[in-house]
């Protein structure tokens, strides 16, 4: 049987720290603090542990990445920008053996052609967009479905 799954990483990139300030049409009214009691609440009825962790740097991100091993049983991601373009995140990516899922705030999938580009997207076990805060529920719902593979 698989090691139970339980502590989630959930890492948020550039610019997540001005929600509330960003447009609320596309990303809400949360504040990301907000957002991450609103996750907090859904991984506590799902009996996961949270972590949280939020840069503007691209060289943090991929440091705490880098220093994940061990210590997470699963990882949501919203990188923000650097989805597009961030072979360095992509990279270090690469080299966890967790479920990941890439989460979006917005459908991605209908803004401008730039941000329907990811980098990242075949690295993820799964992809959850345009859900709002929902989504990370639906995130962590699929890492507990993992539980038993």
């Amino acid at each position: 049987m698989s090691a139970v799954r339980n502590r989630i990483e959930v890492m948020h990139g550039v610019n997540l720290d001005q929600l509330g300030r960003r447009d609320a049409e596309q990303y809400g009214t949360l504040t990301l603090e907000e957002l991450e009691v609103h996750i907090n609440t859904a991984a506590d009825e799902l009996g996961l542990d949270t972590r949280f962790f939020q840069t503007n740097h691209e060289g943090e991100f991929v440091e705490r990445l880098h220093r994940l091993e061990g210590l997470a049983d699963g990882l949501i991601l919203n990188p923000g920008a650097w989805t597009h373009y961030s072979y360095a995140i992509r990279d270090a990516l690469d080299l966890l053996a967790v479920p990941l899922v890439e989460v979006h705030l917005s459908n991605v999938e209908e803004r401008e052609e730039w941000r329907r580009h990811s980098v990242l997207a075949d690295l993820a076990s799964r992809r959850v967009i345009g859900k709002g805060p929902d989504g990370y529920r639906e995130a962590l719902e699929f890492v507990v479905e993992q539980r038993s593979e």
